[in-house]
């Protein structure tokens, strides 16, 4: 049988294991946020899979980008409703 390349879910899971000595060099005061951001990934991760990278850290950006703009829209949103 041939090797089965690793799905996103997996490569994102060893790219935030890969980032844990940064983490851990964070001020702890910063950890949620680091940690939100893959968070984030793994929200669009079904997205991210479906565009096949060779590379993690691609699609990883752009989720984590795409779930800021969310996070902007709202606030616009919200900000335009008072």
């Amino acid at each position: 049988m041939g090797k089965t390349n690793p799905t996103y879910r997996d490569q994102l899971r060893r790219l935030e294991e890969d980032w844990q000595p940064f983490r851990r060099a964070l001020r702890v005061q910063y950890h949620d946020e680091f940690d939100q951001l893959f968070d984030d990934a793994r929200q669009f991760a079904d997205a991210a899979g479906i565009q096949n990278e060779m590379a993690v850290m691609e699609p990883f950006l752009i989720s984590v980008m795409l779930a800021q703009e969310c996070r902007i829209r709202e606030i616009e949103d919200s900000a335009g409703n008072d």
